[in-house]
């Protein structure tokens, strides 16, 4: 396997410690949510704005007092908001909706660009209303109410891990399933593609593919990736990565872990994340049936070739040989079934490893973080009261840029 330069982005595992990341700090596009449509956008109840961003910079000072590097993509947004191309390109994807018709796309097209770099980047994420949209017209903005939005805000932005995952020392920018998310990988495209701080990197994946979140992308250990299959991440997004991940040397064995499509477990990391090289706190209620398909390449072409598919067989048996260790710990969420449920759906199972056996985890799941402590994983704790209301912990809200690697 190719690892990366220590000195320039990468990652390989889950648990190396963490040395960069990019995070969002939720803005005025959590502003837009109401009762109205916050089912629409995602978000289970309409959250305390700015508690949830006292909460995150709480957040992120964990995370620097700690020696991470904390990269804001507002930021960086607007910083690549003057990059002419860069620019084109999101106001573009902004505008690409069926609801606008022609005479309303090119109206807020020059609406967008005519704002200045900061003021582009927040448009893109709040959002624009049809009462805040400058030279609108056409019949479809005559028919939209005063308050509805012609660019539609992205307040699932600060779960940045789901819209690119770095695997090695390559970035896949992902396709979101949902159409409240789905503009949220033009953004992550367009900082990969444009910002220097970038500069060079291959990008593994794109928004126009197969539905894949990061979220369902768990890197178990240098060259083992696991892939959740489910509300979110299609078999054929799964499929695509691993032929991807083959062909650049990425990883020589991926796993393809189905799970239930629904809310409560959208992702494989709100039912596992990894704690330790060799530890993972995982939801009690499937750890036994949670199964795995183990795909390796075949020995021709693997954007062509038939892939090696084995299984099923019970995930942590498959994880625990792909890993080559003897078998892979478990701490479960909780210690009785109405506990382990209310955790779970708490991003209890949400973990962000900084180091081995060093973790963040949401405060008010005291149960896990006592268990997570006893098996000797120092916690971590913030509070999420109101961060968690988009149904999100601390990995969901960060995507590492560089780890250090850790022993094979």
């Amino acid at each position: 396997m190719r690892a990366p330069n220590p000195t320039t982005p990468g990652v390989t595992s889950e648990v190396g410690r963490l040395r960069t990341v990019l995070l969002h700090r939720p803005g005025a596009e959590l502003r837009r949510l109401t009762p109205r449509n916050n089912d629409e956008l995602l978000f289970d109840g309409v959250p305390w704005v700015a508690r949830a961003q006292e909460e995150h910079d709480a957040f992120a000072a964990a995370l620097t007092d700690r020696g991470v590097e904390v990269l804001h993509l507002d930021r960086l947004l607007a910083e690549v908001m003057a990059v002419p191309a860069a620019r084109a390109e999101v106001i573009a994807a902004a505008v690409d909706d069926p609801r606008l018709g022609a005479t309303l796309q090119h109206a807020t097209t020059a609406h967008l660009d005519g704002l200045a770099p900061e003021d582009l980047a927040t448009a893109l994420i709040a959002g624009v209303a049809n009462d805040e949209l400058r030279g609108g017209r056409g019949l479809a903005y005559e028919l939209m109410g005063r308050g509805d939005f012609v660019v539609p805000p992205l307040p699932n932005l600060m779960f940045t891990r789901d819209s690119s995952v770095w695997v090695g020392g390559q970035v896949a920018v992902t396709s979101l399933a949902m159409p409240a998310r789905d503009r949220e990988s033009a953004l992550t495209a367009a900082l990969y593609t444009h910002h220097p701080r970038f500069a060079g990197v291959e990008q593994l994946y794109g928004p126009h593919l197969e539905h894949l979140e990061g979220g369902d992308v768990l890197l178990l250990s240098p060259g083992v990736v696991a892939v959740g299959v489910g509300e979110r991440t299609t078999p054929g997004g799964a499929e695509r990565l691993a032929r991807r991940v083959f062909a650049r040397g990425l990883a020589h064995t991926v796993l393809v872990v189905p799970i239930a499509q629904q809310r409560a477990t959208m992702h494989l990391d709100t039912v596992a994340t990894m704690v330790d090289v060799d530890a993972m706190v995982m939801y009690p209620a499937i750890a036994d049936r949670l199964q795995a398909w183990t795909v390796t390449a075949g020995d021709a072409s693997p954007d062509t070739a038939e892939l090696s598919v084995q299984g099923p067989q019970p995930f942590l048996i498959a994880a625990a040989q792909a890993m080559r260790i003897d078998r892979l710990r478990v701490i479960d969420t909780g210690l009785d079934p109405v506990t382990a449920e209310r955790e779970q759906w708490d991003d209890g199972n949400n973990t962000l490893a900084l180091a081995p056996r060093l973790a963040v985890a949401y405060e008010r799941n005291t149960v896990t973080n006592a268990a997570l402590e006893a098996a000797g994983i120092e916690v971590v704790a913030i509070a999420g009261s109101e961060l968690g209301s988009g149904r999100g912990g601390p990995r969901c809200m960060s995507c590492p840029v560089l780890r250090d690697a850790v022993p094979a």
